[in-house]
């Protein structure tokens, strides 16, 4: 994967996830009225300082693994159908009518500094940890390809995401205004979930080869020569 494709899919990864309705969003949305736009960006600093430990010990206690083909291809398996598995469950709710959650979902103590909310909230959510435990593997062992700097980008990619979602939602919320509709919203969820499809395919193709097991990308070059 080439530096560009990195950055792109793990920002445009990122956030399809961000934009799902979740703990941390709902916190993000009922702090934003009494503690302002900044809310969202000090919600993810304690977020991005998480993800940095989950990273390093990722890193350090799974790096000699990663290279192996043998670890490659099932983490990517499994990376990619839960990648489907998450589109999936985004057109499910696209169907269902979903909608921005509301200012009295929020449970967080007011109090709490929003850094450590912001982590607090994170480590807490079960998703967050699936997420990290499959496709953030995954892309974690594309990165390693690019050293340390394919990692770099790949973090930035995926905090970029987040922090641009939730700093918007945040300067809506304290500017008493909504950027989005229900039916914008709507949307933007079903578009980034048919995203998710096609990299879950892929992650699901790129595992099959890692494994020695027939790709379908191999046979939609038999269907589609090139040149």
């Amino acid at each position: 994967m080439s530096a560009c494709s990195l950055f792109l899919t793990a920002f445009l990864v990122g956030f399809t996830g961000a934009l799902m309705p979740g703990p941390l969003l709902t916190l993000n949305i009922k702090e934003s009225f009494s503690r302002g736009a900044w809310t969202g960006p000090k919600l993810m600093l304690g977020h991005a300082l998480l993800e940095i430990a989950m990273i390093t010990a990722v890193l350090l206690g799974f790096g000699r693994f990663l290279g192996m083909s043998a670890v490659k291809g099932p983490i990517g398996l499994l990376g990619g159908l839960v990648l489907l598995w998450m589109a999936q469950g985004m057109i499910r709710e696209v169907a269902a009518g979903i909608t921005l959650p509301t200012a009295a979902a929020g449970q967080a103590k007011r109090g709490m500094p929003l850094p450590v909310a912001g982590a607090i909230v994170s480590i807490s959510n079960p998703y967050w940890t699936i997420w990290w435990a499959t496709v953030g593997l995954t892309y974690l062992t594309q990165a390693r390809e690019l050293a340390l700097y394919g990692v770099a980008l790949f973090f930035i990619g995926h905090i970029l995401a987040d922090l641009t979602w939730y700093t918007g939602v945040s300067i809506a919320v304290a500017g008493g205004k909504r950027i989005f509709s229900d039916r914008a919203y709507q949307v933007v969820v079903f578009i980034c979930g048919l995203f998710l499809v096609y990299v879950g395919i892929w992650f699901i193709d790129s595992a099959l080869g890692f494994l020695g097991v027939w790709q379908p990308s191999q046979w939609l070059r038999m269907l589609l020569p090139m040149g």
